[in-house]
């Protein structure tokens, strides 16, 4: 399933002429279901999320490619999350976090969140509202990759 989760931030490459990266994203949901076999073995499978209860875990899917004449310099990816969904985890992957809608970033370990008596506690996966991903090298012409997160349906 096709979503429009995924928000582009592709900076500008520095230099009097300033041109924006190009590079084409597509992005997928997937429902993430245990299956165990006739051997008491589990799989886990990827299906299309054709309904979805709370506690089903989804996987978020970015696919990106560099459609451009140029390497895509500096290129950033940012995700708010979905309102009904909660962060769970980055797979591999150690992008930014939000936990304020988006106003500051960091690692989640790195991250607190206000608390009613004023005070603050460690952020949780939770607390999520946004995930970033700053390329550290550039993406050169024709280079593909892909990027996922896990979330939990509230």
């Amino acid at each position: 399933m096709r979503t429009g989760f995924f928000l582009l931030l592709a900076a500008l490459m520095p230099g009097p002429a300033l041109a924006a990266n190009e590079v084409a994203l597509d992005n997928e949901v997937f429902v993430e279901r245990v299956s165990t076999d006739a051997e008491g073995k589990q799989r886990i499978l990827l299906e299309e999320p054709k309904v979805v209860v709370p506690g089903d875990r989804l996987v978020f899917v970015l696919n990106y490619r560099n459609a451009g004449a140029q390497p895509a310099d500096r290129f950033v990816v940012t995700n708010p999350m979905p309102s009904a969904v909660s962060f769970a985890d980055a797979g591999d992957t150690r992008p930014f976090v939000s936990v304020d809608g988006g106003k500051q970033w960091g690692l989640l370990s790195e991250l607190s969140v206000p608390m009613t008596d004023g005070t603050r506690r460690a952020a949780q996966p939770a607390d999520v509202t946004h995930i970033r991903w700053a390329f550290q090298a550039p993406i050169p012409v024709g280079g593909t990759g892909k990027l996922m997160f896990r979330g939990v349906v509230k």
